[in-house]
């Protein structure tokens, strides 16, 4: 519990953590809005009149539903939320190395296994607390939305309630996920253009990858969408099941792999490397 206050400690004594959080807040409501103006669009929109294939247009038709616009808002700022932990919870490693006070942390406390379950605890708190104020401005601000759409504020559908949770579930893991990518990338300028980057090219790469190809390859080649982690964490908040898409919990069980292996092998490097 001590080496989890220190790691707390760490990142409140530095401004990373509030700048990261005051960008959260700007994403999040650019994406609340963003998020608005796209299912008020929707809601004006047949699919049978867009000339879309008959499983594309069901997509869209379950995607319109009431229960799936709201879940869609009441998880708005997922998308740059998780991109902030992850870079929060990589840079409580490479902090370490960046001002030289690794070998200090590791002379203080010789059981490396406990200083990066401490890190791990940590960026998970972060990261829930990222979650926390985020849901809770959605809360407030996603029914007078709904409302202006018609719809209500869907607060006793439980898929509501499973998707906010979900979320909440991919802010820890994100958090582990940059806990670990910074034992891998030790610069800390390096470890955040890496995972930025990586992060947002990889969304829309492979958006854009699946989209082109699937036509040619066939409706089975788009579910491997769902090992794309970014792609992922998405799925995971859909508010109910979307025709052509694999269920909720394979999107959970793959992050929830990625973020295993990501603290794994985090764990294992930070006891095995020399730390200078």
């Amino acid at each position: 519990m001590k080496l989890v206050k220190a790691e707390l400690f760490k990142i409140r004594s530095t401004s990373t953590w509030w700048v990261l959080g005051l960008i959260t807040l700007a994403l999040w409501a650019a994406t609340l809005l963003t998020n608005w103006a796209g299912s008020s669009i929707n809601a004006g929109v047949d699919p049978a009149d867009q000339g879309l294939s008959p499983d594309q247009a069901e997509q869209i038709r379950v995607a319109n539903e009431a229960v799936n616009v709201a879940s869609n808002l009441y998880t708005s700022g997922q998308f740059f939320g998780v991109l902030m932990v992850m870079l929060l919870a990589a840079i409580v490693v490479t902090n370490e190395f960046f001002h030289q006070t690794a070998t200090t942390t590791f002379l203080v406390t010789p059981r490396r296994t406990s200083v990066v379950l401490a890190k791990l605890i940590a960026s998970t708190l972060l990261g829930i607390g990222f979650w926390l104020v985020t849901s809770l401005l959605n809360l407030i601000f996603v029914p007078l939305i709904l409302n202006a759409l018609d719809v209500g504020p869907q607060l006793g559908e439980p898929a509501i309630w499973r998707a906010i949770g979900l979320n909440g579930l991919a802010y820890v893991l994100w958090a582990v996920l940059g806990v670990g990518a910074g034992v891998l990338i030790r610069s800390q300028v390096g470890a955040t253009i890496a995972l930025s980057t990586g992060y947002v090219l990889g969304y829309f790469g492979a958006s854009i990858l699946f989209f082109l190809l699937t036509p040619r390859i066939g409706e089975w080649f788009s579910k491997l969408q769902v090992l794309v982690p970014p792609l992922a964490s998405q799925l995971m908040v859909a508010g109910t099941e979307l025709p052509g898409n694999p269920p909720r919990w394979v999107g959970a069980a793959v992050l929830i792999g990625y973020a295993a292996v990501a603290g794994g092998l985090g764990t294992w490097l930070m006891r095995r490397r020399d730390i200078a």
